[in-house]
């Protein structure tokens, strides 16, 4: 895993310097601090900061092809490379590397763009043409890995995290008052949106191509639940093609699962896995003892509030599997100073702390000695393991009988650690889920209670910010779009379309994904996200993911062949992170209360301090608060740090030393070689 980074300067600007190809990677120095590569032409400059996993000590790029006209910098993991090298030497490619960023450059040099869709990986990719002097950007299908631009001053400045954007003197950073809405709202932008004014990512699926001083975006897969809509239109007992029996389906859905897995384990450095507790990170590793692996090291969290604790199940699947089990310990007082260095690294704010126990695990997983583990993103979006799935249900079921006293009761099931809910009498469901829930064909059914809900968090905005969205947001039109088709889905489909493209793509990979995994140089895997396994998944039957309320029905089907009753019979709990008394404690560090004081609040002017510090007060004398002020809470703290680190007093570190392994490529015509110095 790296970072990559790159100027691509228009007709008439000057070549981009080695020096500020330096600072910008010394800014992504935690993702790739083994080495790191510099390549230099005459209006292009492209970076990359190497974390090695594959061909250690052959890999350092930038690559190039035979004749030296392609040249790739790569973030990322292509997993069935070896077999795509095997097919390209047939066809007379010749390699000087054993890596996968080698093989990707030959790919697209025989099928050019379309090479994307042989890819199974996670990458964010840049190759410079210089026959035609054509920049080539793409993302992953899902957005595991982050790939960011913005155009400005006569150039293109492209980077794995916004940090190395803001380190040339060309981009000056501001907040983005609809993208900070969408936050509160989504928690998380809606790509290609960022918070950060004028800094747009390449969404995932897409790849980008700039040449002529023209830039073109352009999807090559998208989100697809098409084929589930003829898949669930077959005979359920049906055995003339494969994947219509249940029987059937679950033997094809082992098989995927199990070589996704497999190729992740492809690496010349250990590979460990995280072990929540829970039904997928426990079949991951449980199928990695499968398949040989003699030593397994598995990595959790445990917390010292037991509200949020899983480590009793966590050490039951350990000793269960019989791996070297690894624990970080996350107190209230270890979340509240981690927060700090967090948003440092998502570089946006963030609506839960969840991403605070993640960097601390990860520190401990770099700590051990590992760059690369597995875990289980993916299967909740793909197999339907949400509650906010089962929800809608429940209110499409409520909604045929509005009038019932006992339909809306079934809600209170879901949310046992909501102590509002938890608590409630049906008038209070009724009026909390009620909301809206005739309205069963509207796009947005299944997510609307939980965007109404969150729209409570904005009530904190100062009145000036609040008007800048309202403009944007009349200026810009609607926010939320949805594929062609996307009406003929199921009902849970159109659910898990907006979690996978919003929720997964936006938040979980990012800011609780590969942004903390990457502050320690931690690569991260993910089994469920391969295309494959995803696109099996969305053409499953919905009785085969969601089956009455029991969520990722297939995946329990396949773990009782790997799994103990225990941990298959136990309640789906979602990883949460306590907040305020994250912040609000004996132990709270001093950020906290400057962040939030009236002073820093009317610096920003991104919030009315007054309501702010109301706030403040409540959880200073120890009173109670509900989920929507938790919410509020980090969000208004989250924000106040990006506005500190990034828009006020935003420092750029200092740049690639002599000590550094440094690999520079000048491939500058005569007349500008001397520029390359």
């Amino acid at each position: 895993m790296c970072a990559i980074v790159g100027i691509l300067n228009f007709a008439g600007a000057a070549s981009p310097t080695e020096a500020a190809l330096r600072r910008m990677l010394a800014m992504v120095r935690h993702r790739g601090p083994d080495q790191f590569g510099i390549y230099l032409g005459d209006q292009v400059g492209l970076g990359n900061a190497r974390l090695s996993i594959i061909d250690l000590s052959g890999g350092q790029q930038p690559i190039a092809n035979e004749d030296e006209s392609l040249w790739i910098v790569f973030n990322g993991e292509i997993f069935n490379y070896i077999e795509l090298k095997a097919e390209l030497e047939a066809k007379g490619h010749r390699f000087s590397t054993n890596t996968d960023t080698e093989v990707i450059l030959h790919l697209y040099e025989e099928h050019g763009s379309e090479c994307l869709s042989r890819l199974n990986g996670q990458f964010a990719i840049a190759i410079w043409n210089e026959r035609d002097r054509s920049l080539f950007l793409a993302r992953d299908r899902v957005g595991v890995r982050p790939l960011f631009y913005t155009l400005t001053g006569g150039a293109l400045i492209f980077a794995s995290e916004v940090k190395s954007i803001l380190a040339d003197p060309r981009v000056q950073a501001g907040i983005d008052p609809l993208a900070v809405d969408q936050i509160f709202n989504y928690w998380s932008t809606l790509s290609p949106r960022t918070c950060f004014r004028g800094i747009v990512d390449v969404p995932p699926g897409h790849y980008a191509l700039a040449k002529e001083g023209r830039m073109t975006v352009k999807p090559y897969w998208k989100l697809d639940w098409s084929a589930n809509v003829l898949e669930s239109s077959a005979p359920a007992t049906s055995g003339s093609r494969k994947g219509t029996s249940s029987v059937n389906y679950l033997e094809e859905f082992r098989d995927l699962l199990t070589d996704a897995t497999r190729v992740r384990l492809r690496a010349d450095v250990p590979v460990g896995a995280y072990l929540s507790g829970g039904l997928d990170s426990s079949v991951i590793a449980a199928i990695v003892r499968k398949l040989g692996v003699s030593r397994l090291d598995t990595f959790s969290i445990a917390f010292s509030d037991p509200k949020f604790d899983e480590s009793e199940h966590q050490r039951s699947m350990a000793r269960f599997l019989g791996t070297e089990h690894q624990v970080v310990h996350a107190t209230h007082a270890d979340i509240g100073r981690a927060f700090y260095d967090v948003i440092w690294h998502t570089e946006t704010p963030v609506m839960r702390t969840s991403p605070a126990p993640m960097f601390l695990l990860s520190k401990l997983v770099r700590e051990r000695k590992f760059k690369v583990v597995l875990t289980g993103e993916g299967a909740d979006e793909f197999l339907a393991g949400y509650d906010i799935f089962k929800e809608a249900k429940i209110r499409r079921f409520w909604a045929q009988n509005a009038g019932s006293k006992w339909r809306s009761l079934l809600l209170k099931r879901l949310y046992p650690d909501i102590t509002e809910l938890g608590t409630a009498g049906n008038s209070y469901l009724a009026a909390f889920f009620g909301a809206g829930l005739m309205e069963t064909n509207a796009p947005d059914y299944s997510h609307a209670v939980r965007w109404r809900n969150n729209r409570r968090t904005c009530r904190f905005f100062s009145k000036d910010f609040a008007a800048a969205i309202t403009e944007q947001r009349n200026n810009e039109g609607a926010e939320l779009s949805y594929p062609d088709g996307f009406q003929t889905w199921g009902s849970l489909e159109k659910a898990q379309f907006l979690e996978a493209s919003i929720f997964l793509s936006q938040y979980l990979l990012s800011s609780q994904g590969d942004r903390v995994a990457m502050a320690h140089s931690v690569e991260g895997r993910y089994p469920f996200l391969d295309v494959r396994v995803v696109e099996f998944c969305n053409r499953l039957p919905s009785r085969l993911k969601l089956r009455g309320l029991t969520e990722k029905y297939l995946l329990r089907q396949l773990a009782k062949e790997y799994l103990p009753a225990e941990i298959l019979r136990r309640r789906k709990r979602p990883y949460r992170a306590p907040i305020h008394r994250s912040f609000f404690n004996e132990d709270a560090p001093a950020y906290v209360r400057e962040m939030l004081s009236a002073e820093s609040v009317k610096n920003s002017r991104i919030f009315n301090p007054v309501a702010v510090s109301q706030l403040a007060a409540r959880l200073e004398q120890g009173k109670a608060v509900g989920e929507t002020d938790d919410m509020a809470l980090v969000g208004i703290l989250s924000t106040q740090l990006v506005y500190r680190r990034f828009i006020s007093n935003f420092k750029a570190d200092a740049t690639l030393t002599g000590h550094d392994d440094v690999k520079v490529v000048c491939r500058r015509t005569a007349d500008q070689v001397r520029s390359c110095a």
